[in-house]
């Protein structure tokens, strides 16, 4: 179901402050910021030898990362993993047993449809499946 680890998700209060931390103090390279609207994020992108670490900012107080902040502080808020087939997956992974957060692929950060998965059917990981469109899948 899994073809690797596409990305490293990680709530953050102020965007631009963790990414002079992961960019000056770390040494990733910055890939860009890009907002996903239907998810009320910013999101900056460094690659990382493979996969890529995302800051997540919330753009609204009532958005899923501002309400993550507020429970549990800023840090690791989910791991994503590359599929080539994002609906074969879901139906995998719900016949596995594993909770869907979505019923329906919704759209995510550089074009891609993206899942997620309850922690509390993923060992208490929120997990996210990632299909990249066109060349990169």
């Amino acid at each position: 179901m899994m073809v690797g680890i596409d990305h490293i998700g990680i709530a953050v209060r102020d965007l631009d402050e963790q990414i002079a931390l992961y960019r000056d103090r770390l040494g990733l390279r910055f890939e860009g910021i890009e907002e996903v609207p239907a998810q009320k994020v910013r999101v900056a992108f460094f690659d990382a030898g493979g996969a890529r670490v995302e800051l997540l900012e919330s753009t609204s107080p009532d958005g899923p990362i501002a309400r993550h902040i507020d429970r549990r502080g800023e840090g690791l808020h989910h791991v994503a993993y590359r599929v080539a087939d994002i609906r074969a997956a879901m139906a995998q992974a719900a016949a596995q047993g594993l909770r869907l957060i979505d019923e329906e692929p919704r759209p995510g950060a550089h074009g891609t449809l993206v899942c997620f998965l309850h922690p509390r059917s993923t060992g208490g990981v929120l997990t996210e499946l990632v299909q990249h469109m066109g060349s990169e899948s």
